[in-house]
């Protein structure tokens, strides 16, 4: 049997993060979300904190000629590879890395493109979990001690810079159903519930196999 893959996408303020930890720990297997970055840099070479600074936000490449002219650590010593804007070659080390973990082990992957990167893994499940508007400006609100309109202008902006990364880099489109396999809303279930709904989605997945 393969390795057991869930990418999980989500919204902020709707609980995906906690879904995914949940998830992993149901199961027993490891979540990645910024260690996947971490892993990242140590694998490519790059500064840890240009991955960070690049982490799902699709930027001009100004920065390229601010940080590096060339690279030529790991294996991105090619002539293409070396012109390539920083934040393209963040991505593609991030996109190798998420593939050597899912042929490493079964996981949970947060964000980062991972369903697009393992389009062809035979053994991943693609999630997305939402919520509504006024759920997601309570929670955000709290967790972060901020006004709700401060909270809804923080959803908005992350809202518009996860969709943008998302779309620049896949062939589909940020939160639309078509792009995952699931959609939950966590208006509607709670954390727990979710993971029992991705779990049961999961064994009958595998007998229609």
């Amino acid at each position: 049997m393969g390795n057991h893959i869930y990418t999980i996408g989500r919204e902020l303020g709707s609980c995906g993060y906690t879904v995914g930890k949940l998830l992993s720990e149901r199961l027993g297997i490891k979540l990645y979300d910024k260690e996947l970055l971490a892993q990242a840099a140590k694998d490519s070479g790059f500064c840890q904190e240009i991955f960070e600074k690049q982490d799902e936000k699709p930027t001009s490449s100004f920065l390229y000629s601010l940080v590096m002219d060339t690279y030529s650590g790991g294996n991105y010593s090619s002539a293409p590879f070396l012109d390539m804007p920083l934040n393209h070659k963040v991505f593609l080390a991030q996109f190798d890395t998420i593939k050597k973990i899912a042929d490493r082990e079964s996981c949970v992957m947060v964000g980062r493109c991972a369903d697009y990167a393992l389009a062809s893994h035979k053994d991943v499940l693609n999630v997305f979990i939402h919520a509504e508007m006024d759920d997601r400006v309570k929670r955000i609100s709290k967790r972060e001690n901020v006004t709700e309109h401060k909270a809804k202008d923080m959803i908005q902006k992350s809202d518009k810079q996860r969709s943008s990364y998302y779309n620049y880099y896949t062939c589909k489109k940020w939160g639309d159903s078509r792009s995952y396999d699931l959609s939950l809303n966590t208006s509607k279930l709670s954390p727990e519930q979710c993971v029992d709904m991705i779990l049961s989605f999961r064994e009958k997945m595998q007998e229609n196999k």
